[in-house]
């Protein structure tokens, strides 16, 4: 008969031994890297000691990678991509500012996507600290940027990977206008899911609401479906939106769960097969492969004061299961 004592101090051991190898699996790991990326352009890598990881190009602040622990990209990039600054770059995500679209006199989605970014050192000493999974970016805008759009801001943007891996952005739009004026702009967190099959995919938590359809000229609707399944080009901004919204891949078995602050809208955009042919950067038959879904600000655009700030954050997380959803 075993003792019962001899077998507890066993099975700490195990534990705590279990425990050390994790905590020095850990140490192995450099949280956070700056390495070069596709042609060359600097990019920040994140990872935790569970495997997850990501990597945001500091050109347009781009996340262009979202690994699980199991090494699974979570996220699209279009399989003709540019690499070619000042060409934005198809897939991730793309950060829609000071305009979403073509809702204003900038190019489609503004210009922040395809500037070069900074690391912001005023935050903290970037890897001082072993410990941080996150990097804080920063924009100002050039001179050139002036005479499209007359206004001063810093947009300081943290990327932040999760111990559970979950992923984490958080903008911070000031008005440094020294002339007394006010700016408004609209926003979006432009985000291109990895799907295993368009046909196979769901979006919960938009239904009954009211939506914006821009194939139609922006005309108003309301949902009619107890839940979005798509089977053909959607563009749409949908309105007054819940906190969290879910993505459910059931041929993946997986559900992305959404949750954004300071961000009313969403859109849900996927260009189907025949638009697909039209994009040039999009290859003909990755739109079954990808779904975004954008936590946004776009029916009212946001004002502010100079000196005053704005924040928009977007959470999230995939689910290796499809849940049964309730926003």
């Amino acid at each position: 008969m075993v003792n019962p004592s001899f077998f507890i101090a066993c099975l700490l051991f195990i534990a705590l031994n279990a425990i050390v190898q994790g905590v020095v699996a850990a140490k192995d790991k450099v949280p956070v890297e700056i390495l070069k990326g596709i042609n060359d352009l600097d990019k920040v890598i994140l990872r935790n000691f569970r495997g997850s990881s990501v990597e945001v190009y500091l050109y347009g602040a781009q996340v262009l990678s979202w690994k699980n622990e199991h090494g699974e990209e979570l996220l699209f990039v279009s399989s003709e991509a540019n690499f070619e600054p000042p060409k934005p770059i198809r897939g991730g995500i793309p950060l829609c500012f000071p305009q979403f679209s073509n809702l204003g006199s900038l190019a489609a989605h503004g210009f922040a996507r395809n500037r070069f970014w900074s690391i912001d050192a005023s935050s903290h000493p970037f890897l001082a600290n072993s410990s941080r999974t996150h990097v804080d970016l920063l924009l100002k805008p050039t001179e050139e940027d002036m005479k499209i759009w007359p206004h001063s801001f810093e947009f300081r943007l943290r990327v932040t990977l999760r111990p559970a891996g979950d992923l984490m952005l958080t903008s911070h739009i000031r008005n440094t206008n020294t002339d007394g004026k006010p700016f408004n702009f609209t926003f979006a967190y432009h985000t291109y899911f990895a799907v295993s099959d368009i046909s196979q995919v769901r979006v919960d938590g938009l239904e009954t609401l009211d939506y914006l359809d821009n194939q139609q000229n922006r005309t108003r609707f309301t949902e009619k479906e107890d839940t979005i399944t798509i089977e053909s080009e959607v563009d749409r901004v949908y309105l007054t939106t819940p906190t969290k919204i879910a993505i459910l891949d059931h041929e993946k078995k997986r559900t992305f769960v959404i949750r954004k602050y300071g961000l009313p809208d969403a859109v849900v955009w996927n260009p189907w097969e025949k638009k697909s042919k039209t994009i040039a950067d999009l290859g003909d038959d990755d739109y079954k492969r990808m779904v975004c879904v954008e936590a946004a600000a776009i029916e009212n655009p946001i004002t502010l004061k100079p000196g005053e700030e704005w924040r928009g954050r977007v959470e999230f997380c995939a689910v290796p299961k499809l849940l049964q959803w309730a926003a």
